[in-house]
C-alpha cells in the first residue's frame, strides 16, 4: 500500500506568533492560584482572587471548580478571618489591602512587578505634589488600582485618566505633572498622547511603563505578514490586550477573527491554507494548543 505525505492529506499549516500567550505577570498569579487550590483541605480557609484573577473564561471556570470564589471588594466586610485572598497581576488600592487585613485575611499579592512599579512612582511623585496623568482604560483594574496610591497630602495636585488622543487634547496640563502609561496600552495610543501633553507642558515628566510583553506580541503579530491567509487572536473577550491585538490583526491581515476557545473557530477557517495564530497575556497554553489541533484535524482543503 503506498501511503501519502502528511502535508498532501492535511495540507493546512498553522504557524504560531514568535510570541503569544501567558505573560510573566499574568503567569505569576495563575501559579499563586494554583498552589493555594493544591493545599486545600476539607479544614483550609475561604480561597478567594480578589476579582476575576485573569480575562480568560477557561481559566476562571476551572478555578472555580476547584473552589476557589472570585472576591468581590464591596464583599470583603462578609470573608472570614484568616480566609486566603490572591491579588491578581492588576494589583489593588491601599485602601482595599487594609480592608483585608482588617478582616484578618492572608493576603497572596501577585501584582505585577511592573504595576508595583508604577504604584509607587505614583505614590512618590504625588507625595511631591505633581498632578498624575494615566494613560489607559478608565474602567481598567489596573488603572483603577494606580489611581489609588495617588497621595497629595497637602500639596495640592490631582489624578487624570487619558484613554485616547481626543481626551488628551480637552486634558488640562499642570505645571507640575507626570505622565504614566497602563501596562497593557496601545504603545501608539501612548504616543500620540505623550506628544499632545508635551505640547502643552514640556516640562511633563514621562514615564513609558508600558510592559514589553505587550509590544512583544503586538510585534510577532505584524511578523506573520505575508506569511498567512488569515489570522486568529485567542483570548478573552475582556481582556484588554487581546483586543488590542484583534484591532491590528484586522488592520494588518484581510481574514482575522477573535475567538476564545476552539468551538468557536469561524468555519470558513478550516479551508485556509494557512493560518497564523497568536494569543493575549491571559490565555493558557492548553487553550492555544486545542485550537491548533481543532484547526489540524478538521481542515478541508
Amino acid at each position: 500500500m503506498k501511503f501519502l505525505p502528511a502535508d498532501i492529506l492535511n495540507p493546512m499549516k498553522v504557524i504560531r506568533a514568535r510570541v503569544l500567550g501567558y505573560c510573566m505577570g499574568v503567569k505569576r498569579a495563575v501559579e499563586a492560584a494554583e498552589s493555594l487550590i493544591s493545599n486545600k483541605n476539607d479544614e483550609s480557609p475561604a480561597k478567594y482572587t480578589l476579582g476575576p484573577l485573569i480575562h480568560n473564561p477557561s481559566v476562571l471556570e476551572s478555578l472555580r471548580e476547584r473552589g476557589m470564589a472570585v472576591l468581590k471588594p464591596a464583599d470583603i466586610p462578609q470573608i472570614q478571618c484568616g480566609s486566603e485572598v490572591v491579588i491578581r497581576a492588576h494589583g489593588t488600592t491601599p485602601r482595599i489591602l487594609e480592608e483585608l487585613e482588617q478582616k484578618g485575611a492572608t493576603i497572596i499579592d501577585a501584582t505585577c512587578p511592573k504595576v508595583h512599579l508604577s504604584q509607587k512612582r505614583v505614590r512618590e511623585w504625588s507625595r511631591k505634589g505633581y498632578s498624575v496623568i494615566i494613560a489607559g482604560d478608565r474602567n481598567h483594574g489596573e488603572v483603577t488600582s494606580i489611581s489609588g496610591y495617588c497621595d497629595f497630602s497637602e500639596k495640592g495636585g490631582n489624578v487624570t485618566v487619558v484613554q485616547n488622543r481626543e481626551e488628551a487634547l480637552c486634558t488640562n496640563v499642570p505645571e507640575k505633572s507626570i505622565l504614566i502609561a497602563q501596562t497593557t496600552f496601545s504603545p501608539v495610543e501612548f504616543e500620540e498622547i505623550r506628544k499632545i501633553l508635551t505640547l502643552k507642558n514640556p516640562e511633563i515628566r514621562v514615564f513609558s511603563s508600558i510592559c514589553s510583553a505587550t509590544m512583544e506580541r503586538q510585534n510577532a503579530l505584524s511578523e506573520l505578514q505575508g506569511r498567512i491567509d488569515g489570522v486568529l487572536v485567542i483570548g478573552g473577550k475582556d481582556s484588554a490586550n487581546t483586543r488590542r491585538l484583534f484591532e491590528s490583526a484586522q488592520a494588518r491581515f484581510a481574514k482575522a477573527a477573535l475567538i476564545e476557545t476552539a468551538k468557536d473557530i469561524p468555519e470558513d477557517f478550516y479551508a485556509l491554507e494557512k493560518i497564523g495564530l497568536t494569543a493575549g497575556a491571559s490565555t493558557p497554553d492548553s487553550v492555544i494548543e486545542q485550537v491548533e489541533k481543532t484547526l489540524l484535524q478538521n481542515s478541508t482543503k
